[in-house]
């Protein structure tokens, strides 16, 4: 049953409206399902925009984020939990363990990274949950044509595409939870 799910997204403020809006609308979506979220506690950008959604239609938001940034003030102070670790690599750990499904919005190479890791760990058998990207305005095409060349040219099976989700709309994300939650 998936409960939790982890958000990986981008923390930038200078971002087209698209993004942000569907970061408000599945945040509004997974608030009025009594979700939680994990996510990296960050004050800005779609982390601080689904962090406020989900808050403000019923959800709860775990943050974890590391000694570092909070030093930095780069954290969000109105989250239901906060955790702090000592490094990145335990935040992004801690984030997977904590979690139901994982869900990549749009970001920068942060986000490109956790998304991969998260692949990765799914394809070793280290994560066996549920993988969703949301390809709002279509920003996820070059790197899903690049998984699509990766398995032409034998860098990884054709099967692997089984693990992760792609969806347009944050509505679709809502889908694709409720039918994992089916199973």
């Amino acid at each position: 049953m998936i409960k939790t799910v982890c958000v990986y997204c981008a923390s930038s403020n200078n971002i087209g409206d698209v993004y942000a809006r569907d970061a408000e609308v599945l945040g509004t979506f997974l608030g009025q399902k009594s979700m939680n979220i994990v996510n990296g506690a960050g004050s800005i950008g779609l982390m601080r925009i689904i962090s406020d959604a989900v808050l403000s239609s019923g959800g709860t938001v775990t943050g974890v984020i590391p000694h570092f940034m909070v030093k930095n003030g780069w954290c969000h102070q109105n989250l239901t939990e906060l955790i702090s670790t000592e490094t990145m690599h335990e935040r992004k750990k801690m984030m997977a363990d904590l979690s139901d499904a994982a869900i990549a919005l749009p970001g920068g190479c942060g986000t490109f990274e956790e998304l991969l890791e998260i692949i990765t760990w799914r394809q070793l058998g280290l994560y066996n949950n549920p993988v969703i990207i949301l390809n709002t305005n279509n920003y996820y095409d070059p790197l899903l044509e690049m998984f699509r060349r990766a398995a032409e040219e034998k860098f990884m099976c054709e099967e692997h595409s089984h693990l992760w989700h792609v969806a347009q709309t944050p509505e679709q994300v809502i889908e694709i939870i409720d039918r994992n939650n089916d199973v």
